[in-house]
């Protein structure tokens, strides 16, 4: 058994087994990088399963990406409380047992139930794992390169997954997107036990943790989506949709009297008075919800009205995963250069252009091909805009804030993306609407989020400066 005691920092963990335990993380990073893209090629797949349409397959998206957005920051309070390779294990068996649950799940509600456990899963494996590779890796050379290695698997997660979405739904079946994951977890569970030493928890003070503010966190936006996704829709009571918007805003005030009166707060208020990184998360709540919204266009784009199947759907965006690589490799370098400033507000052209070119695809019906060049759009717009604002929304940060400022911008991207993915997608696909074109709908209200977003971007004090710009986009 390991000691219950993290190594001091005159003693680290051999190489050997270092490597392994980043090995590890990082295949558990990789299949949750994964299952935030790999349900959208074969969403028509899972509606034609469970007979529902466009809009109310957002929830398999949203669901969990607003759950993992709106726990993250308790995710990783709890490692700090009760030890980190607890939590780690927690949160990782909790994934891998909601993945089993979606891919068996006989009902669409317990898929959005197993997708909603997985999102929770998400939050609170996320922060242990990282928190472990620091820890393994002594600061310096060796720490950068894991950390390197462990935010490369992510972005090959994310890219990677349309690919094997469309290969597994083709072959396979929708069903296992879901299930393809759960040996490998199988391996990290083991992995956490035997590898990673046991810590000591923090100190316990007498603030009690912050539970009913990660609970208003994140039932703000689920209430917000599930009133715009299911208002007017089938078998929806007329009063459903008010009450849940009005619930909604219920808990965003909620949660910031919480957070106001908490002593030991998710979000310190004080956060808000910084107006850079208040700027930067807001755009990337904006633009994220711009790109989550692309993302399902292209899926139903592809396969509903194309009419290519789950692999050739898979295969045509490829230059999308190719393309999100290469921008993600040439923006850092291009930090320095043009300024965080610009960098984001390349990311919104490019993204506006993108919703342009996906209207007129729409408007022409041309063939699925044609969706192509939109992609290469998103790829320059999420390359630009993303690494643009992670660089602001750090900038200034000290060793008492560095962990909020990282946590907020990541719940800042998936919250936005979620709600604005639900907001566009589920209007523009809304049977209230159906005489309209849904792509056009969809791409039109991202576009008014986008051009906020510019405003705000434009309007966005300038980052304090920083060493290492590319370190820190990174």
């Amino acid at each position: 058994m390991f000691p219950d005691t993290l190594p001091s920092r005159g003693h680290s963990p051999s190489p050997a087994r270092a490597r392994l335990v980043l090995c590890a993380m990082s295949m558990l990073q990789f299949f949750i990088a994964v299952d935030v893209t790999v349900v959208n090629v074969a969403l028509p797949s899972i509606g034609a399963a469970f007979d529902v349409d466009g809009h109310t397959l957002t929830w398999v998206v949203v669901g969990y990406t607003v759950t993992g957005g709106g726990m993250l920051m308790l995710g990783g309070r709890l490692g700090d409380l009760f030890g980190r390779r607890r939590v780690l294990l927690l949160g990782t068996g909790l994934f891998g047992a909601a993945s089993l649950l979606a891919g068996l799940a006989p009902t669409f509600a317990l898929l959005v139930a197993a997708r909603l456990l997985q999102g929770a899963g998400e939050a609170v494996a996320l922060p242990a794992a990282m928190a472990t590779i620091v820890l393994m890796f002594p600061e310096g050379p060796r720490r950068s390169r894991a950390l390197s290695v462990w935010a490369a698997v992510a972005s090959c997660g994310l890219v990677l997954g349309f690919v094997l979405s469309g290969l597994l739904t083709a072959h396979l079946g929708w069903r296992w997107i879901f299930l393809v994951s759960v040996p490998f977890i199988l391996v990290v569970l083991p992995a956490a036990v035997f590898l990673v030493e046991g810590d000591r928890p923090a100190a316990r003070d007498d603030s009690p943790l912050d539970l009913f503010g990660a609970l208003l966190l994140t039932a703000c936006p689920l209430l917000f989506t599930f009133g715009v996704v299911e208002a007017g829709g089938p078998g929806t009571p007329a009063w459903a949709a008010p009450g849940a918007l009005a619930g909604a805003v219920a808990a965003g005030v909620g949660f910031v009297r919480v957070e106001a009166r908490s002593r030991n707060p998710l979000l310190p208020l004080h956060f808000f008075a910084h107006r850079t990184r208040v700027a930067a998360n807001l755009t990337t709540m904006l633009l994220s919800g711009g790109l989550s919204t692309s993302f399902l266009l292209f899926t139903f784009y592809l396969q509903d009205r194309a009419g290519i199947g789950p692999l050739g759907a898979g295969l045509t965006m490829l230059p999308l995963a190719v393309s999100l690589i290469v921008f993600s490799m040439l923006v850092p370098r291009l930090l320095g250069r043009w300024g965080a400033r610009a960098c984001v507000l390349a990311g919104i052209g490019f993204t506006a252009a993108a919703m342009a070119a996906i209207a007129l695809v729409s408007v022409l019906r041309a063939d699925g091909v044609a969706m192509v060049p939109a992609m290469l759009l998103i790829a320059a717009g999420m390359g630009f805009g993303i690494v643009g604002l992670q660089y602001v929304a750090v900038s200034g940060v000290t060793e008492d804030d560095a962990g909020i400022a990282s946590g907020i911008q990541r719940a800042a991207d998936q919250l936005g993306g979620a709600t604005g993915a639900a907001v566009c997608v589920g209007i523009g696909f809304a049977p209230a609407l159906h005489s309209f074109d849904p792509f056009l709908v969809a791409t039109l209200l991202a576009a008014v989020g986008l051009v906020t977003g510019a405003v705000v971007a434009w309007r966005m004090p300038a980052p304090a400066p920083a060493a290492n710009p590319r370190e820190q986009a990174g």
